[in-house]
């Protein structure tokens, strides 16, 4: 989402509630409850493939060749994480809108901060991320009192400025 986009949203989001301003909640980052058993059953499977696979991602970070060289096997590995990556996007995307910049800005920053270990790296990330979120959500239900601003239109206010500097 850009920033105009996000400062639209924003506004719109002091309108008062209507079946067309429901319609867009998706768009807007709104989440449901129930949601959360699809998403929470999603997130453990596929958290737990992406977990089994984090020794072969460090070495797969050492290149294609070395990694095979190693003992990986890297087409396996590769279309493991392709699925359980997708899985866990397209769940959370369908259940809780496009925060896509929580996903893009804040695996680079942990790993500046712990280290490229993905064992370590991957627990980091999913605590980051939560605690930024819960930040934004905060800051969502507070700024604009007694409305309620999509979460969404923070973590884009947020992720867009960091997403250029990080370009």
């Amino acid at each position: 989402m850009e920033r105009p986009q996000a400062r639209l949203r924003l506004s719109c989001s002091a309108l008062e509630p209507t079946p067309l301003v429901s319609r867009v909640a998706w768009v807007q980052s709104s989440a449901r409850w129930e949601s959360v058993a699809i998403s929470a059953v999603t997130a453990v499977v596929g958290l737990a493939a992406i977990w089994l696979c984090t020794r072969a991602l460090d070495t797969l970070a050492l290149g294609t060749e070395t990694a095979a060289g190693l003992g990986v096997n890297v087409r396996r590995t590769r279309v493991v994480l392709l699925v359980a990556t997708a899985l866990l996007t397209s769940v959370a995307v369908a259940s809780v809108g496009a925060i896509g910049f929580v996903s893009l800005i804040v695996p680079h920053g942990v790993r500046f901060l712990v280290g490229p270990t993905h064992r370590v790296l991957l627990p980091f990330t999913a605590l980051a991320g939560a605690i930024f979120l819960v930040w934004t959500d905060a800051l969502a239900r507070i700024s604009y009192a007694p409305r309620e601003v999509p979460v969404g239109v923070f973590t884009a206010l947020v992720g867009v400025p960091l997403f250029l500097l990080a370009a």
